[in-house]
């Protein structure tokens, strides 16, 4: 990419003004930029030492938050390819250096900003894009890395819940099938010759004593019976 002209003479008077006994520490802020995710420009006046002190705890390891001055971090961001920090450098400045996640450094300057309102969150960049304040705000509003990781693991852990439940409830309804086929075929065991087992048989009707009628005979034949007998 071509350098224009002037922008080079600028860059080489602002190295040339730099003295070796500063070199070390504008090689140091651009190492910084160039090793950070984001970087946060605060003005801290106003805070005691100590306080400055809990606020690199609140930070936590992965994020570095240095003192620095004005002109030394305007040479070291141009050094890095930072741009748009330029127009935060007034006042007493400290650049918070985040190694790790933007959101959760974010937030720990979002706090303890409310609890010490001296500190002022001037802007930053991230992924080389200038950041307002009100854009760091927004940042800080966002859910963290470890909540969202742990808001999809429970999202599969359900959805695999589900596919498991979907599954198996086609084989419990299959076992349940089989139950009863068993506990059938143990009760007939023609059913396991593919029938649809015997019938219970049906129990005939007692059958129902009855006297025989007695037969008269007719009135003419017993007449004649008694002549016969009469005669012999």
């Amino acid at each position: 990419m071509a350098v224009d002209t002037a922008d080079a003479e600028v860059q080489q008077h602002k190295r040339a003004t730099v003295r070796p006994d500063k070199a070390a520490a504008v090689a140091e802020i651009a190492e910084a930029f160039r090793g950070s995710s984001a970087a946060v420009l605060t003005e801290y006046r106003g805070l005691t030492v100590k306080q400055i002190s809990d606020l690199r705890v609140a930070l936590g390891a992965d994020t570095t938050y240095s003192v620095v001055k004005n002109t030394l971090t305007r040479i070291a961001a141009a050094d890095a390819g930072v741009s748009g920090v330029e127009a935060l450098l007034e006042g007493p400045t400290a650049v918070a250096f985040i190694q790790g996640e933007p959101v959760a450094a974010a937030k720990a300057l979002r706090d303890f900003a409310k609890a010490h309102p001296v500190l002022v969150v001037k802007g930053g960049v991230m992924d080389g894009k200038t950041l307002t304040a009100e854009d760091i705000t927004k940042l800080a509003s966002l859910e963290s890395r470890e909540v969202l990781l742990a808001k999809m693991a429970g999202a599969l852990l359900a959805s695999l819940s589900n596919a498991v439940y979907l599954l198996n409830a086609p084989l419990a309804q299959a076992a349940r099938v089989v139950g009863a086929l068993q506990a059938k075929a143990e009760a007939d065991p023609s059913v396991l010759a593919g029938g649809a087992g015997t019938p219970a048989a049906a129990e005939a009707p007692a059958a129902e004593e009855t006297e025989a009628p007695e037969v008269e005979a007719p009135a003419a034949e017993a007449d004649a019976t008694e002549s016969d007998t009469t005669t012999a």
